[in-house]
């Protein structure tokens, strides 16, 4: 999008009244795709407004007024919107839910944030709520997307019902409603995802998202026209998909919501054929391991190099030598454009954000043309503070920080954000470590650096910064990210504070080893048996000494095991996000990494 396109949105003054003007402003143009048996469905603004409405409407009918809390447990799909923006107009304050929790921590969402009403998406979520129903005293209402026998015997409220409820209403009350939302009342509590402890839920105002909006709009992003496509598959729990949402809303592009299975994103970016896409690096790593796969390292380095300098010079507006463009010609017609195919062909921008990605895959995008921009930002930041694009990055920068938004380092190299998107606190937590707000600057928690042209650079973590025996500080998301871009490797996580060196748990892509281990004769391809297996292990082996000889001695790790099976959400391991979780994973492996070093 180009700069100064903030006055091509709806002119919404808080998220409560964003959807009724993007309905009215862009009416029959397609705001969201859904696929339903194999289908793509469309669904114009003026629809989901319509739904919105009455959804709004059914709320208030049950008795929810301006500042309650409504939670929404619910995968990402169109009902998941049509929920938030109508608790939203409707000037209640939306708590969002993982999918992925257990009865727990559901539990601890719920009743922390005090939410009169949450929406579920179906019997299993539902089932969470009612499994710690009787610890949560102050909640009154349980809707259901997707209603059952079991459902309707446990007293919830199917959806259409709501929505029948509030037909019965007039549209003028929803729209008063909204019409006395302030700036700086609560649009949302937010849960961080619990990486340094229990969730906080950081609570983000009106204003704070408006705010933040408008930045990202005056700054530039990928969505500039109603031609324009999004493919989402992030959690709308998360606030980097909410900020994406919202911002699509009101520019009137169009969503296209993807089909709830993980095997089927390849696939469906070929259905879709997005313009930009919203990603976290796992995505992206699995697409380079895809389109690599059986290609010669050394010809693809090659290629890789040629697409640079091309881009490059284009950037620039500089002519093409002859020879460079009969080069590039050629891998284009080898690889390149089959990269482009495998995101749909259209795409014009992707954006990678939640954790670290590999500058050697960026560079490898960016060559084929498809640009993966970084950026920067948090919860307590109304998701983002600094952001790339296509004609103003560097490799391995997070960007700029937002038109409005403040960044320095501290003495202890920790970055501080200052600007109208930093959030209003923790609700009922005055957490003094990180996220703490000092004379407006949000202390991060993350070590960075700028650099002369104010590009800002993440080094670290604080809590993630690993300091051998010998005082040697490591960053372990480095070596960490040059394993995963292996085909063979899913996660990779480094361990070694206090230790006299590093090792590491690695665990394997299921999807690429199994056929590998096929090729060799392996007859047990089960995950347990080959994370045992000699050929393996000399395989990862392998890989680690490559990654190694891009380190120092001190940084290089010198140990590792390869675990039965993946780390996931559903065993606590990851975040939604697919963040790992490195206290989790210190604490359950501990006996292994000590064997690790007792081995000598």
């Amino acid at each position: 999008m180009e700069a100064g396109t903030a006055a091509r949105g709806t002119g919404s003054k808080t998220i409560a009244d964003l959807v009724g003007r993007a309905a009215e402003k862009y009416g029959d143009a397609v705001a969201l795709r859904r696929k339903v048996d194999g289908t793509w469905i469309d669904v114009t603004y003026a629809e989901v407004g319509e739904v919105v409405s009455e959804i709004g409407r059914g709320l208030i009918d049950l008795g929810l007024t301006h500042g309650d809390r409504i939670a929404i447990l619910c995968t990402t799909r169109p009902e998941w919107t049509y929920a938030d923006f109508a608790a939203t107009a409707a000037g209640l304050t939306v708590v969002p839910v993982y999918p992925t929790n257990s009865p727990s921590e559901c539990e601890w969402v719920i009743g922390n944030s005090e939410s009169r009403a949450v929406v579920c998406e179906d019997a299993e979520q539902v089932a969470k709520v009612l499994a710690v129903r009787e610890r949560l005293g102050q909640l009154e209402h349980i809707v259901v997307i997707d209603p059952s026998p079991e459902t309707r015997a446990a007293g919830a409220i199917a959806l259409d019902e709501l929505r029948e409820r509030g037909r019965r209403r007039e549209p003028a009350e929803l729209d008063a409603r909204a019409a006395a939302v302030r700036p700086e009342d609560a649009y949302t509590f937010m849960y961080t995802s619990g990486t340094t402890g229990p969730p906080k839920g950081c609570v983000l105002s009106h204003g704070n998202y408006r705010s933040v909006l408008d930045m990202v709009q005056t700054r530039g992003s990928g969505i500039g026209s109603d031609d324009d496509t999004i493919y989402l598959f992030l959690p709308l729990a998360h606030a980097f998909a909410l900020l994406l949402q919202l911002g699509s809303f009101d520019l009137g592009a169009t969503i296209a919501y993807w089909g709830g299975d993980p095997k089927q994103i390849i696939a469906e970016l070929s259905e879709v054929q997005p313009t930009y896409l919203p990603s976290v690096p796992r995505i992206f790593e699995k697409l380079y391991a895809l389109v690599t796969a059986h290609g010669d390292a050394d010809d693809i380095a090659a290629a890789t190099r040629t697409g640079l300098a091309v881009r490059h010079l284009q950037a620039a507006g500089e002519p093409i030598p002859a020879d460079l463009q009969a080069e590039y010609d050629r891998a284009d017609e080898a690889l390149f454009k089959n990269v482009r195919a495998a995101f749909g062909g259209r795409l014009r921008e992707a954006v990678t954000g939640a954790a670290p990605i590999s500058k050697d895959i960026l560079e490898f995008f960016y060559a084929c043309g498809i640009p993966v921009m970084e950026g920067y930002g948090m919860t307590e930041t109304a998701t983002v503070a600094t952001s790339s694009s296509p004609d103003q990055h560097r490799f391995g920068s997070i960007g700029k920080p937002l038109p409005g938004v403040e960044v320095r380092i501290a003495e202890d190299g920790e970055l501080l954000v200052k600007g109208a998107n930093i959030f209003q606190g923790y609700y009922k937590n005055d957490d003094a470590s990180f996220g703490a707000v000092e004379d407006g600057w949000l202390h991060t928690g993350d070590l960075g650096s700028i650099d002369d042209d104010g590009f800002v650079y993440i080094t670290g973590r604080k809590k993630d910064i690993i300091i051998t025996a010998g005082g040697k500080n490591l960053t372990p998301a480095n070596l960490e990210n040059d394993l995963k871009q292996s085909r063979w490797v899913s996660q990779a996580v480094m361990h070694g504070d206090r230790r006299p060196f590093p090792v590491m748990l690695v665990t394997l892509d299921e999807e690429e080893i199994v056929p590998w281990a096929q090729e060799q004769g392996i007859a047990d391809t089960s995950i347990a048996s080959l994370s045992q297996d000699p050929k393996v292990i000399a395989l990862i082996q392998g890989i680690l000494d490559a990654a190694n000889e891009k380190y120092a001695q001190v940084e290089q790790v010198k140990k590792f095991f390869i675990l039965p099976h993946d780390l996931t959400q559903e065993t606590g391991e990851l975040t939604p996000t697919l963040k790992v979780k490195r206290n989790v994973v210190n604490e359950r492996f501990a006996d292994r990494f000590e064997a690790l070093y007792a081995r000598g």
